[in-house]
């Protein structure tokens, strides 16, 4: 299972998982609006990752370090982003190999603007019940980076999640243009069910397939 510490270097502070048997591959995961990185869906997910060999720091957007409770500072988006830039840039000093990119809702959104803004910041992305708009208003979608997005996404989504049906999902992946999969968890809303589902088959699996061809 390897080890887990807690981690604090410039703007990031988190907890990282090393391997017992490391493969130079990296994952950086952070949270959704109404979490921290200690979510239980976000550990779970690490510790999988972990057993298989990637090196994964789950970290703390700006916005939680800044308060310990509460949504997002709509207007400091672009802070939370600099944050996640911080977190690759310590990652890829702690590995050899590819570095990849992933969060829960609010996180995974961010990090996906930041792909779409940056394209060579990670190898592939991880997203983790993209919120694709507000609940109940399907209206207000949140794609309008899909256009630019240029590396490799794994989509893993509850099939009862109010803020996207899962054909929404997939018609939102045809405004991407690099490869795509939308991995599925039946009876699951927005949180995934707290990681108490088949990740290795529903996340990792599909991830290392797009992710590692």
């Amino acid at each position: 299972m390897g080890t887990v510490t807690s981690f604090r270097e410039s703007l990031t502070t988190g907890f990282l998982h090393s391997p017992d048997e490391p493969t130079g591959a990296g994952l950086v995961l952070t949270h959704g609006a109404g979490g921290d990185c200690q979510a239980p869906l976000l550990v779970s997910v690490a510790e999988v990752f972990s057993t298989i060999g990637f090196t994964v720091l789950r970290c703390n957007l700006q916005f939680r370090q800044q308060k310990l409770f509460g949504p997002p500072f709509p207007a400091q988006a672009a802070e939370d982003r600099h944050g996640l830039r911080d977190a690759v840039a310590a990652m890829r000093r702690m590995i050899t190999g590819p570095l990849f990119l992933g969060g829960h809702s609010y996180g995974g959104r961010q990090a996906s603007i930041l792909a779409s803004e940056e394209p060579a910041i990670a190898s592939s992305l991880l997203l983790l019940s993209y919120p694709l708009h507000p609940p109940n208003k399907p209206q207000q979608l949140r794609t309008a980076h899909f256009a630019n997005l240029r590396i490799p996404v794994l989509f893993v989504h509850g099939a009862k999640d109010p803020f996207g049906t899962g054909d929404e999902i997939r018609s939102a992946l045809e405004l991407i243009p690099a490869p795509t999969h939308l991995s599925i968890v039946e009876r699951a809303g927005h949180d995934l069910v707290r990681g108490n589902f088949d990740i290795a088959g529903r996340v990792v699996e599909p991830f290392r397939e797009i992710a590692l061809p």
